[in-house]
């Protein structure tokens, strides 16, 4: 009998799985906190004696180098992804022994990278699940364009040929385990639903339902915007990554984080966008532990730029710590617990800043008023309040001089950009209200939306 037990990364949208039989397992796709793929192998008891990467990634830092290293495992990684750390090159038709009855073999499906590889769990030689990376997602494909712009219109008819390869070599009852589509960028869209098979894919996804003309046109109109820190996603992960260092960091007092907020350093409040808004460190920023702190930050802060956390207990500033090492933020220069009352210097107090909703900005008027829309320009082009400005909160930390004078009234689709926006503008001055609502309580509210 095998197994296969799916590891969640929710911040980052992403899945890691362990599979294997009665004494040995596979380690797929893992993430760079390696204990919890170690915990669930301990819990099966199960060795884990082979490691495997699909592809080298674009989204994350790979735990897949430690992994090995830890458990003397094999280390499986596509032969046509240039690293510089010992590995196993596997090539397409490969087969690994994984268990008694039990093997891995490996299906070249290029396209999410030059060198993507999709790898067949086999019972008995009897295929039981493909897991499929950033190739065959749940109803849709991984994107082409983070490796060169130049080869993403080939990559994206790649994509078309591999997903048409997998359909045809796999019965239609093989579950489709992918690491991508849950939220993660690395998707060209997000995944509906939480579990597929060939035949459902053969079914709903676009690259199995459309020619590759048509295809490849869709998927090129509707890639979004690339996060910036996947430019140091994959150097990293070809390069090997060193181990993380999840240990408490060095604490600050109040007079420490004035200290560094002078300095121009980040100072980044943990807390729900709630208690922050109430009251926060004037100049600190509000990250959302709760929310995807790791693709936000990481996308937001220039690299390399000292942060320090501030979190409400010992447990979220660690929750905290382990996402940003999955993205490279390996070290927080500084850290606080507490309440804010507690981080501010002597004589001072914490700053706040209104909250409201859709139906408040109705009450209020737009006129004499900025109204900030922070969404990506795919979701402001499906329906926008009109007059609003528009700059992707991504963008906004360069791009607050064109923000209009006046009080901004900032909103994104659910609350929680709207509140690192929020913050943002709070740090430098300005008087803002962070909409803490659904956007679509806009319409409901009685505000003009345009599409466009």
């Amino acid at each position: 009998m095998y197994f296969v037990d799916t590891i969640e990364l929710e911040g980052l949208g992403n899945r890691s799985y362990l599979a294997g039989g009665r004494r040995t397992a596979v380690a797929m796709d893992p993430p760079r906190d390696i204990d919890q793929v170690l915990a669930a192998a301990a819990r099966r008891g199960v060795r884990i004696s082979h490691v495997v990467e699909t592809h080298i990634h674009n989204d994350y830092v790979t735990g897949g180098v430690e992994l090995a290293r830890t458990t003397g495992a094999a280390y499986l990684v596509p032969a046509g992804a240039r690293v510089s750390f010992a590995r196993v090159p596997v090539a397409d038709g490969d087969v690994t022994d994984i268990d008694a009855g039990l093997a891995l073999r490996a299906v070249a499906t290029p396209g999410h990278t030059p060198h993507h590889t999709s790898f067949v769990l086999e019972e008995k030689g009897l295929p039981v699940a493909a897991f499929t990376g950033g190739s065959l997602l749940i109803g849709t494909m991984g994107r082409p364009d983070l490796v060169e712009p130049r080869l993403t219109e080939q990559l994206a008819r790649a994509q078309h040929a591999s997903a048409h390869r997998l359909a045809a070599e796999l019965p239609d009852e093989t579950p489709v385990l992918p690491t991508h589509g849950f939220g993660s960028f690395c998707s060209s869209a997000q995944a509906e639903g939480d579990a597929t098979t060939i035949g459902k894919e053969k079914a709903v996804n676009v690259a199995l339902t459309t020619d590759v003309d048509s295809f490849v046109a869709r998927l090129l109109a509707e890639l979004d915007d690339v996060p910036a820190y996947y430019t140091h996603m994959g150097p990293t992960n070809a390069a090997g990554p060193v181990p993380v260092n999840l240990t408490p960091p060095a604490v600050a007092d109040a007079e420490e984080i004035a200290d560094r907020l002078a300095a121009g350093e980040w100072v980044v409040d943990l807390r729900s966008r709630i208690a922050f808004a109430e009251g926060h460190v004037a100049g600190s920023f509000n990250f959302e532990a709760e929310g995807k702190i790791a693709t936000y930050l990481a996308w937001m802060i220039p690299w390399g730029k000292p942060v320090t956390l501030l979190a409400e207990s010992p447990e979220q500033l660690a929750a905290a710590q382990r996402e940003l090492v999955r993205v490279g933020i390996d070290r927080p220069a500084a850290a606080a617990t507490g309440t804010p009352d507690r981080w501010v210097p002597k004589g001072t107090r914490p700053v706040s800043f209104p909250r409201s909703t859709f139906a408040g900005l109705a009450e209020r008027g737009t006129d004499g008023v900025v109204v900030l829309d922070v969404r990506r320009a795919s979701e402001r082009a499906a329906g926008h309040v009109e007059g609003s400005v528009h700059i992707p909160v991504h963008e906004l930390h360069k791009r607050l001089g064109e923000v209009p004078t006046g009080t901004v009234w900032v909103h994104c689709a659910g609350g929680m950009r709207a509140a690192i926006a929020a913050s943002l503008l709070d740090a430098v001055g300005r008087d803002v209200v962070a909409v803490d609502d659904g956007f679509a309580a806009a319409a409901e509210a009685g505000l003009n939306l345009v599409t466009g």
